[in-house]
């Protein structure tokens, strides 16, 4: 937290819709959505998975769009931030092999942050065909400051395990940044994507708030969700980007209170933890 009783954090989700093989196109777009958040005040800018690449790659695909967090692209990304805006959006990510040739490709999160270095993280938890394109990695996911606080991230499938989340607002998160890309699940009528109403528990249970930033369109037969949304602390909706098959944006201004852990006069989301009665192969 940056000090204070309570403190706020302006966040936007924007929901693109990435093109394979469209490098600059999509670049093009990601930088356009990151000058414009620096002029409209953004403290906080979340991007969908991969969107450098677009989702549904071949493993050549992924070898061609893959980039290193030290790339001049990426570079020159983090030299448009002002002092106050942070970046964190899915890219394809290059392995560390010697040479010219990719040979191994990450599906990553890179966090751009005003005066510091990119920091990228490689998805631990791999969805169906990215197990054929992607290497897991094999660190967890950060937790880095910023000029709002800690900020946790994780990529879609990530959340669905309850313990990233939670481990991610243990170690200081403030706040959860989700590029994602959901593939579109059926759900009743009036009732919210499954992935929304995990990202609401989680908020819930850990006192976090969490920017979903989900894609559009359709790619290679697959539809999306387009569930993009901000959930605050209190786990309830502040901003969605709807579905209307197109680019959009979620907006919200989540407040961050110091006490929103303390859930009652004698309650602490934290402190009533009991770790030592839980199944030990929930640290396994």
């Amino acid at each position: 937290m940056t000090g204070g009783d309570e403190s706020s954090v302006r966040m936007r989700c924007a929901q693109l819709a990435p093109v394979i093989g469209d490098l600059a196109g999509n670049a093009e777009r990601i930088e356009r959505e990151i000058a414009r958040a620096v002029a409209e005040g953004v403290e906080l800018l979340v991007l969908p998975e991969l969107a450098t690449s677009g989702y549904a790659l071949s493993t050549e695909e992924a070898r061609a769009a893959a980039r290193r967090p030290d790339d001049a692209m990426f570079s020159r990304w983090a030299g448009m931030l002002g002092e106050r805006l942070t970046v964190v959006l899915g890219f394809c990510e290059a392995g560390e092999e010697p040479g010219e040739e990719v040979a191994t490709v990450y599906n990553s999160a890179l966090i751009l942050t005003p005066g510091t270095a990119p920091v990228a993280y490689r998805k631990l938890h791999l969805w169906d065909t990215e197990k054929l394109v992607f290497t897991p990695g094999s660190a967890p996911a950060p937790v880095v400051e910023t000029p709002f606080g800690g900020l946790g991230v994780c990529i879609c499938y990530d959340l669905e395990f309850p313990e990233m989340p939670r481990s991610l607002a243990l170690r200081g998160a403030d706040v959860i940044a989700v590029p994602t890309n959901w593939p579109l699940l059926a759900h009743p009528a009036g009732e919210h994507a499954p992935e929304v109403v995990q990202a609401m528990a989680a908020a819930r249970a850990s006192g976090v708030a969490i920017a979903c930033c989900d894609r559009a369109g359709e790619e290679r037969g697959i539809a999306w969700t387009e569930g993009t949304c901000i959930v605050g602390t209190d786990g309830w909706i502040a901003a969605e980007a709807g579905s209307g098959g197109g680019p959009a944006r979620a907006d919200a201004t989540i407040p961050l209170p110091a006490e929103r852990r303390s859930i009652s006069t004698r309650n602490h989301l934290f402190a009533d933890r009991a770790p030592r009665h839980y199944d030990p192969r929930l640290t396994a």
